[in-house]
Order: structure tokens, then sequence, then C-alpha cells
């Protein structure tokens, strides 16, 4: 079943303004529940606005958004309860952060929920295991923590209210490598732990090869392709002529391809490129 479906979805900026401008036109999308799903596209794309509307952020112009089989804007007395189940992490999410303790700030999204408080007990430990965050890091204040310390707090605090959706912007954005791959080691056990969705909106090709499982790919407000990673990355020439990169180890084997190396296969990871190899070598040895 599908847990996030779009018909026609369209969001005009600025209508009937000289500043009119289509963000999201016109888009028929399907993803289904427990996926993985990497975003991708161009500056201004639409990445970023269509994601707003799967938590009714943003209501449509045109176009319906149903969340789990529920159509969000059809009654507003159940829009609160719907946006629930999508849980929405901003681009630097710590600047976010507000309260005097870890502890609090994970609890604020699940105390909004109505939960009582063994409830919100449970989940905010659970959570902050789930994100490694020792226990005694609760009882700190959040803003005594490192840059990427904080990152893993706000990202909790969503976590914490168990959404069916997770939807993360550029979520590794500004830190360094080790930070980096923590972050998106942890949002992979999350989804190996949950089976909840995941979407991932990320600038870094090599980051998405590594973690999606699909990739919706946006252009000029337009749905250009949703299809299972290694298909998107098969179609590298188009995504070069609009402005994106694949992952660097693509591009080695592509080259290589062109140079007449015998490689049938798609390679879009470092690991999958040294077992081709690995495997290449092994043949003209025996």
């Amino acid at each position: 079943m599908a847990v996030i479906k779009t018909e026609g979805l369209t969001y005009v900026y600025g209508e009937g303004t000289p500043f009119r401008k289509v963000a999201v036109d016109h888009i028929d999308l399907e993803i289904e529940e427990g996926e993985f799903v990497g975003i991708i596209g161009h500056t201004g794309s639409g990445k970023s606005t269509l994601i707003q509307h799967f938590n009714g952020l943003l209501k449509p112009t045109e176009g319906s958004v149903y969340i789990d089989g529920e159509k969000l804007w059809d009654d507003k007395a159940k829009l609160r309860p719907i946006r629930f189940k999508v849980g929405l992490v901003f681009q630097y999410p710590e600047y976010q952060l507000f309260e005097e303790t870890v502890y609090k700030d994970i609890a604020f999204g699940p105390k909004n929920m109505g939960l009582d408080d063994d409830e919100i007990d449970r989940r905010i430990k659970e959570t902050a295991r789930m994100v490694g965050l020792k226990p005694e890091m609760l009882e700190k204040s959040p803003f005594d923590l490192s840059g990427g310390q904080k990152r893993r707090v706000a990202i909790a605090g969503v976590m914490a209210m168990n959404p069916k959706v997770l939807i993360l912007d550029e979520p590794a954005s500004g830190l360094d490598p080790k930070g980096r791959e923590r972050i998106l080691s942890m949002l992979k056990d999350y989804h190996k732990q949950t089976g909840n969705t995941v979407l991932l909106v990320s600038h870094s090709m090599e980051d998405i090869a590594k973690n999606a499982q699909k990739i919706l790919v946006m252009n000029k407000a337009k749905l250009f392709c949703y299809d299972e990673t290694v298909k998107v990355f098969h179609r590298s020439e188009e995504l070069r002529q609009m402005g994106l990169s694949v992952p660097q180890i693509t591009r080695v084997f592509d080259r290589l391809k062109a140079m007449g190396i015998g490689l049938d296969d798609d390679v879009y990871t470092v690991k999958y490129a040294a077992e081709l190899v690995l495997s290449m070598l092994k043949r003209r040895e025996g």
C-alpha cells in the first residue's frame, strides 16, 4: 500500500502576482510503505516544496495528497493526527532546539501527541539509544553538545514521535566526514529496525547511492523519474544534462566502459565496484 500518494499535485508561489512561479507541477507519485527513498534535483527543482506537502505544511494549489490512505486537507479536523504520521526534519534542525535538557527537547513532540509519561519516557530512552546518545547526556543542556550531537538530538525528537514516514532535508549538511557518516549510518539502522518509510533529500549522490532503495528525481518542478537506484543511475547522461552529478565511482566505471573494458553492470557504490573488480580478476586468473 502507498503510504504517500499524490494526484496532480501542483503548487504555485505568488499566484496572481508578477512573481508567480510554479514550484511543483502536476506530480503523480506513489511511495510504498517501508521504502528508503532518495530525493535529488538541482537547486530550485521543487524538492523542498514537494516534501512540505507530505505533512501539510503547504496546501496544494491543485491536486491531492494522501497519507496512509487519508486525504490531506479533506477535513481540517483530521489534519493534525495525519500530520503526526509524517515527521519532517529540516536542514540544520539543531537551530530549533530550545529546551533546558536533551530529555525535554526529545519529549516535546511526544508530549504534543498526548502520550502518557511512561510512554514518553520509553520513547525518549529508546530513541536516544538509537541515535547514539548516552543516558547521561539526556540531562545535559543541548547547547553544551557538539554540532553533530545537537543534530542527533533534533532528529531524535522527530523519531520519538514514531512517524510512519520520516523525511530529512540534507541531514548531514555542514558536518565533518565522521559526523556525516554517523548520521547516515544512524538513519540506515533506524530504517532497518523500525521498517518505517524514510525519505532522504541530499545533494550527495554518494550518500543517496549507499542508502536509497529508490530515487525520486525532480527537474524544473516536474517529476523526472521515480525508480530503483540502479535504474536511475543507469541514466547518468540524462542526469548530467539536467545539472546533476552521479557518484564518482559511477563516472570512473562509465569511463572504463567507454575505453572498451567489458563491464555489463551499472556501478554506483565503491563496495560493489570492489566486488566487481575482484570477480573479474578471479575469472582472469582461472
